[in-house]
């Protein structure tokens, strides 16, 4: 078959768990774009998805890192979860699965993959790659048993490199005795079966390979192979051993780095300030080092060659134990094995070793010898690339024709890359020659973790088939062009193409990036864009858009009359589409305008300003009202964005309103894990925290979530008003009380975020708290009526903010105008304000003249459809408290006693049991909530 005439080849060698992910990948972006590609995985493993670090048959060996952080797919962080679910295991998310589980997972998801993507082919070639070399168009790539593979585009996923013994000495090297690789297959098979030799065995290395030959080595419950009288021992040069991992998931606190400078002393430094910060927040260091992992190549990425290897020389090792931890029951069994002295750990370095009459070794340690039946080598990986002797890596290093195809990175831990396409010895990352994984240690040092991993093969298979099969561009003229050419226009943050010169569109992306995250100043930025191009007609949809849908700062009608003058002379379909629906929306909000929005969205469905629109959120009303409807819309978004973490925030949000707690923490973690000031993510895990009754862990991963990388973060109120819930559950009152003179009450606090955060506290804070403890003051709600457009509170636009109206009314005592906005409600276009927010004005005017038997019946009634009025259910939960307060004062102590048994079953609540242990002990409320919450 011609060269002309046949699919684009991807070979990847490599087909461990690198190769693998990079392979389902491009299996399944290819099918995403109907792109027909042939991958082939060169390495002579008899199965891919195996590899050194997958290929153990021991159901002792476990992986380091729970099953919810396993996932293949960093948009379903469950999929992992999932398919253990399916095959009979453990379905918890905080399971540590054995190591080869997930060989088979990954195996079974590459071929799921290869099943459902049309054109896309995947072969195994059971060979090593020995060189390889470019050609006029791709690469060559010559493999051991003599063929040649012919490519487009070549990864290099190798892994990582075979252990190093470079410190053993040459007698122990020499020795039969002497265990160099203990992952070869049967390496620890034959010492365990050892019978006359002495049955201790020494492991030098005290890191996570020593821990699970210790495991192999030290089980007795195989007869024919087990030692019950075999005492492990283990030395490095420092003694340590990995720590545990904590008894139950916590999140990762995300330090802000911006300030940390570019030292490695300032590093150490600040590294030091945050982990102390975040144990005595939480008690534990552990979401600390969590979250400083996600921060490490930014930080890696500042320091000078000089300063990364003192890292290596003085740092790594001490990090390490940090960082990479024993699976909980991997800890508890080492900690018996050492409390019952079969497993010994110390410091120490082999200097010599002689045979044993009978079989085993003498070894020389320091100052003492030990008589051991076997040396295992647990000291992990070799560091330099160019020291494995690996005959592909060394072709890729040796020159040729005055320049090398790679050249390597800092200290030899693997090679230079321009986001992972490698730099050859000219600087210039032009071939077609990418990698992944242990390769990129020297750019990035971490990245040997499957969440590093999966994350770079994705994006890699983007890169590697934009390279290979590019989609066509259209030039500012309209004309398409092949997706190589060098002239064409612009892309959004999503790649959506804008009309604008290079400058302008730098300022609109850095401003439309800082609106997805929910950062302040996204709109100047966008402002600034239109002023470098006045024709830039996007922007100035996006200035009406933002002003008309989340209330920033802006002339509407300018900022419309303008898109629609600029989008005459120079816009392609998208964009006229753009201006358009904004006109429709400001004209017929929701009926035209609502229904131009989603055609738009359907038709250009990664326009993340349209989709944000949409959807409420934070920061948008959206224009949907109803919560399926919602899922739905963010649903089948899912193949537009992939894993794109805009669109993993939005659907972890998704998750949690679907009361699936578990996936929409993964994905908001997921998301944050790419893009910590992700607002959208940490809105939804604060909802994942609430609702799952993790008080004290949500404020404090709140707070320090506000504090580092949420410092610019736009909507500050509702983040902080989160957070007072977690007080108020937790019974912390005082604290409740300095965060909102601190952080809520105007003039910090104004508008609509006065009205739906502020106000709606100051009357949760009554139902849930002063009115059982006369002697708890709520602050006055007076100022913050005054800090609310009136039009708002006597004439909202929403059922959303009709209630909230209601409740800043209720708070004040104020029955007249309850009954006023009531009498609105029942105008109301939209069916939930007129059924729904008007007889919850009913009930909150009945519980303000004290009628708590006739508030308790009208705001029952309304709880089955409260969710059609929008919000969230933490929001929502307001009506539901001062139910209770009704069914209390009513004298239905039965129907509030169930009411919070079916809260207790739900979520676990301090304050909650201590109202439900007052009603058991008869003791009744004693407020007047019709007096309004006063000083």
């Amino acid at each position: 078959m011609s060269r002309s005439s046949r699919r684009p080849r991807v070979v990847i060698v490599g087909a461990g768990a690198a190769g693998s992910l990079t392979a389902l990948h491009l299996v399944r972006e290819a099918g995403r774009r109907s792109t027909a590609v042939e991958v082939v995985l060169v390495d002579p493993a008899d199965r891919w998805a195996r590899g050194t670090a997958f290929g153990t048959v021991d159901d002792r060996h476990l992986l380091n890192v729970p099953a919810a952080g396993m996932s293949a797919l960093p948009q379903d962080p469950s999929h992992f979860v999932a398919w253990r679910r399916r095959h009979g295991r453990s379905g918890d998310t905080y399971d540590f699965a054995p190591r080869r589980e997930w060989a088979c997972y990954l195996d079974d998801t590459l071929a799921e993959a290869i099943g459902q993507a049309d054109g896309v082919t995947v072969a195994h070639r059971r060979t090593r790659a020995t060189g390889a070399r470019l050609l006029e168009r791709g690469a060559a790539v010559t493999l051991a048993d003599g063929g040649e593979l012919v490519a487009d585009a070549v990864v290099v996923a190798t892994g990582l490199p075979a252990a190093g013994h470079d410190w053993a000495p040459q007698s122990l090297r020499d020795s039969a005795f002497f265990v160099p690789d203990p992952w070869a297959p049967g390496a620890l098979d034959v010492v365990r079966r050892s019978r006359t030799a002495p049955t201790d065995v020494l492991l030098v290395g005290t890191g996570l390979t020593m821990v699970d030959v210790t495991l192999s080595l030290a089980d007795c419950s195989d007869g024919a192979h087990g030692a019950p009288d075999r005492v492990v021992h283990a030395v490095s040069r420092n003694g340590r051993l990995p720590h545990g991992h904590a008894p139950a998931l916590r999140p990762a606190a995300i330090p802000e780095v911006d300030d940390w400078g570019s030292s490695l002393d300032g590093h150490r430094e600040r590294a030091a300030e945050h982990i102390a910060g975040v144990r005595r927040a939480t008690g534990d260091w552990r979401p600390a080092v969590d979250g400083l992992r996600f921060r490490l190549a930014t930080l890696w990425g500042r320091l000078d060659e000089d300063d990364r290897r003192a890292f290596l020389a003085r740092d790594a090792g001490a990090w390490n134990v940090l960082r990479h931890r024993m699976a909980p029951s991997s800890d508890s069994t080492v900690r018996e094995l050492r409390r019952t002295g079969r497993l010994t750990v110390g410091a120490g370095e082999v200097l010599d070793a002689e045979p044993l009459p009978r079989g085993g070794l003498r070894v020389t340690l320091g100052g003492r010898a030990l008589d051991v039946g076997w040396v295992v080598n647990c000291t992990g990986p070799r560091l330099d690339v160019r020291t494995l002797g690996d005959p592909f890596l060394d072709d890729l290093l040796r020159p040729r024709d005055g320049r090398a195809l790679a050249t390597v990175a800092t200290a030899g831990m693997g090679v230079r890359t321009a986001n992972g396409r490698l730099v050859g010895e000219h600087g210039r990352p032009d071939a077609p020659l990418w990698t992944l994984g242990a390769l990129r240690r020297g750019e990035l040092w971490e990245s040997t973790a499957v969440p590093e991993i999966r994350t770079q093969a994705l994006a890699l298979a983007a890169d590697v088939l934009h390279a290979v099969a590019p989609f066509p561009r259209r030039l500012a003229d309209g004309s398409l062009v092949p997706g190589t050419h060098p002239v064409a226009r612009p892309r959004d943050p999503l790649g959506l193409p804008i009309s604008t010169t290079a400058e302008a569109a730098a300022a609109y992306n850095t401003g439309l990036e800082r609106v997805m995250r929910l950062q302040s100043g996204g709109e100047q930025l966008i402002r600034e864009a239109t002023q470098l191009d006045p024709g830039f007609a996007a922007a100035h949809a996006a200035l009406a858009m933002l002003a008309h849908e989340a209330g920033a700062a802006g002339d509407v009608k300018a900022s419309l009359a303008a898109a629609r003058a600029a989008v005459r002379k120079r816009g392609d379909d998208r964009e006229r589409s753009l201006v358009d629906l904004v006109g429709r929306r400001v004209r017929d909000p929701r009926r035209s305008g609502a229904r131009a929005l989603l055609r738009h969205i359907d038709e250009h469905p990664r326009d993340v300003l349209a989709v944000s629109a949409a959807v409420p959120t934070i920061a948008f009303s959206g224009i949907i009202d109803v919560q399926r409807d919602v899922w739905d819309l963010v649903e089948r978004l899912a193949p537009a964005y992939g894993d794109h973490w805009w669109y993993i925030s939005l659907l972890a949000f998704i998750r949690q309103d679907q009361s699936r707690f578990d996936e929409g923490g993964l994905l908001a973690e997921s998301a944050l894990s790419c893009e910590p000031s992700s607002g959208h993510a940490v809105h939804a895990m604060t909802h994942v925290l609430y609702e799952t009754g993790q008080h004290a862990t949500g404020r404090e991963w709140l707070d320090h979530w506000v504090a580092e990388s949420g410092r610019s973060a736009d909507h500050r109120a509702h983040f902080s008003w989160h957070a007072a819930l977690h007080e108020l559950a937790l019974g912390d009152t005082e604290a409740v009380r300095r965060r909102y003179y601190s952080q809520l009450a105007p003039p910090a606090v104004t508008g609509v975020r006065a009205l739906v955060d502020s106000a709606s506290l100051l009357w949760r804070w009554q139902v849930t708290t002063s009115a059982w403890d006369p002697t708890e003051a709520v602050p006055p709600v007076q100022p913050v009526l005054l800090a609310t457009d009136p039009e708002l509170l006597d004439r909202p636009g929403t059922p959303f903010t009709a209630l909230h109206a209601a409740l800043a009314h209720a708070a004040a005592g104020d029955v007249a105008r309850l009954h006023a906005l009531a009498a609105w409600c029942r105008g109301a276009t939209e069916a939930p304000t007129r059924r729904v927010v008007a007889s919850v004005c009913y009930g909150l005017a009945a519980a303000c003249e004290d009628r708590w038997a006739d508030a308790a019946r009208t705001l029952a009634t309304t709880l089955p459809e409260l969710v059609t009025v929008g919000g969230s259910a933490a929001q929502r939960e307001v009506v539901e408290e001062t139910l209770l307060l009704c069914l209390v004062n009513a004298g239905d102590t039965d129907a509030a006693r169930a009411l919070l048994d079916g809260r207790l079953d739900r979520r676990p609540s301090p304050l909650d049991d201590r109202r439900r242990d007052a009603l058991s002990l008869g003791t009744g409320v004693a407020v007047d909530a019709g007096a309004g919450v006063t000083a």
